[in-house]
């Protein structure tokens, strides 16, 4: 069992049944993320220049064949944070350099394949809520993906050039203390081991989704 395969529980996380007002017993203090504002940024980076921080193996034979590359974190890294509120309302432009740790896939000259460390830096500049002054501060955080699927050595620089595919969420984020309505703790049910007859429902699943097909007008 699990919170996902048991319904039973009415103090288990799941969909709603009848009033949802029934159950609650109280109000609880909870420690969160806020998040006053998000914004998403998807972009292609052409030519660009992956320089490597490490080598595994180490010391590979040069020249290298580029395979693929990709982020290794959905963590983005932010720096150089400029926040300049705007005159009327709480927006505010926010400058910030992010920092995107990648993995790059290649082959060397005598055919060992290798992976290489690396990371995309980019700048970005937009306009974002940003909430009034308070003693508690916000802060700047980023969620991150990369992948590259074309890209070369360089022999003259020592470096990948890369054309990757860049998504990048910026947010307006601080730890609050929020308090919210309850119906008390969760009743944990046990888990239920794995074991080779779990496959059956999941063998006996159609190919494709069952359903009406979307009709051409």
């Amino acid at each position: 069992m699990s919170f996902f395969s048991n319904f039973s529980s009415d103090h288990c996380p799941g969909t709603i049944s009848g009033n949802p007002l029934n159950g609650l017993c109280e109000k609880v203090c909870i420690q969160a993320e806020k998040i006053f504002d998000a914004g998403i940024i998807q972009t292609r980076l052409e030519n660009y220049f992956a320089v490597p921080t490490s080598f595994l193996p180490a010391n590979p034979t040069y020249p290298l064949t580029f395979i693929s590359a990709r982020s290794t974190s959905s963590v983005g890294t932010v720096s150089n944070v400029n926040v300049e509120r705007q005159a009327e309302g709480c927006c505010a432009r926010v400058q910030a350099t992010i920092t995107v740790p990648i993995e790059i896939v290649y082959v060397d000259a005598n055919g060992v394949e290798g992976v290489a460390t690396s990371a995309i830096v980019f700048t970005e500049d937009v306009l974002m809520y940003v909430p009034p002054a308070s003693v508690m501060p916000f802060t700047v955080t980023s969620v991150a993906s990369c992948v590259s699927p074309e890209g070369s050595w360089d022999g003259a620089s020592g470096s990948f050039t890369i054309s990757a595919c860049l998504t990048c969420i910026l947010k307006i984020a601080m730890q609050v203390e929020l308090l919210v309505p309850s119906y008390g703790y969760c009743a944990i049910p046990p888990a239920q081991e794995y074991s080779q007859e779990v496959c059956s429902g999941f063998f006996e699943l159609p190919l494709y989704p069952q359903g009406r097909a979307c009709s051409k007008k």
